[in-house]
């Protein structure tokens, strides 16, 4: 069967592996569009430590049920549309003991550390695969990075009477700022491009503030009567936005860290002491962030042609990650075709 590989940095092709067989436990899956992450085109760029190479990449899935074994629960059934939970969970380290299983020590996920599904076909256990109801394959590719967003504002604790600012307003922030808005929050969006910032008050946002060109502390100050936002969700993974997050953060407030620095991030430590700051990670999703994210796609209200920036042919995939890897701030999703 046909598969998109990253065969070394800089080299994307596509190649022929053969088709899987699936076992009783579990179901296998017509891949039907398959979304590139940032995580992808860092590993093209040989900027992902975690990648393994050669490596299929692709984690974000709109797919159906093409089998299942035999073991399979009968809510599981030959021509449902699909998504996939693409991490595995080892059930022995600290992170699955506590019950946090998107954090595990031992994770896996589909296109990093181990082959993902941009190919036509691959079989998973059971409890991986998701119904999507009555969504589109191609909308399907959307729920994975959505919900990476919908998990950090549940890190964040978020509640109706926060005021919550979200850094970067890529496909993960934008989760951010619908879920936050879904809860109540007055949101906040930042990013350094005004047709996302546009996009990011049409999903919720009540203020949006461009960081390369207004002045970001007395914006803020001016929209939280001084106190700082009670919540920062960092979305992008630099220095500058890391530190950004903790400087305007209101005293006894909470930062969410989503994105991954790739160099060092020097902190005014005082901060995190002075304002008894809660500093947390998040990272991937729980089962019940995607289950949310399906039930919000589901209402319709979600302009998700807007989301997707491209549609391709598995043949013209190294054309796109070239252009996209020269145009990174113009890009939500692009979404590669597997099948009709």
């Amino acid at each position: 069967m046909k598969a998109v590989q990253i065969t070394e940095v800089g080299k994307l092709e596509v190649v022929n592996i053969e088709k899987p067989e699936y076992k009783a436990n579990e179901v296998l899956v017509k891949l039907k569009y398959v979304g590139f992450c940032g995580s992808d085109l860092n590993t093209w760029r040989g900027g992902n430590a975690l990648a393994k190479m050669p490596v299929i990449p692709g984690h974000e899935v709109g797919a159906v049920i093409e089998a299942v074994g035999k073991e399979v629960p009968s809510t599981l059934k030959p021509g449902m549309t699909v998504t996939l939970n693409p991490y595995t969970n080892c059930g022995k380290c600290a992170s699955c003991r506590n019950g946090r299983v998107n954090a595990c020590k031992d994770n896996q996920t589909l296109g990093v550390q181990r082959d993902g599904a941009m190919c036509e076909y691959i079989a998973l256990p059971w409890e991986k695969i998701i119904p999507a109801g009555n969504m589109t394959p191609r909308n399907c590719a959307l729920i994975e990075p959505m919900s990476v967003g919908f998990h950090a504002v549940s890190r964040g604790e978020v509640t109706d009477i926060d005021v919550v600012m979200v850094i970067g307003c890529g496909m993960v922030g934008l989760g951010a700022v619908v879920r936050a808005a879904l809860r109540g929050a007055t949101v906040i969006a930042a990013d350094i491009d005004d047709e996302k910032l546009a996009l990011a008050k049409r999903l919720g946002a009540t203020y949006a503030i461009n960081t390369k060109t207004e002045g970001v502390h007395e914006r803020l100050q001016e929209l939280t009567q001084g106190f700082g936002p009670d919540v920062i969700i960092e979305a992008v993974g630099s220095p500058f936005t890391y530190q950004m997050a903790i400087n305007e953060v209101a005293f006894t407030g909470r930062v969410v860290c989503i994105g991954y620095a790739k160099t060092e991030v020097t902190f005014q430590t005082k901060y995190f002491v002075q304002k008894e700051l809660d500093i947390r990670g998040s990272r991937n999703a729980m089962p019940s962030d995607f289950r949310a994210v399906i039930h919000y796609l589901e209402r319709g209200t979600c302009p998700m042609d807007e989301l997707i920036t491209k549609v391709v042919e598995p043949e013209q995939t190294e054309e796109v990650m070239e252009w996209w890897n020269e145009n990174p701030g113009k890009v939500f999703r692009i979404l590669v075709k597997l099948a009709d």
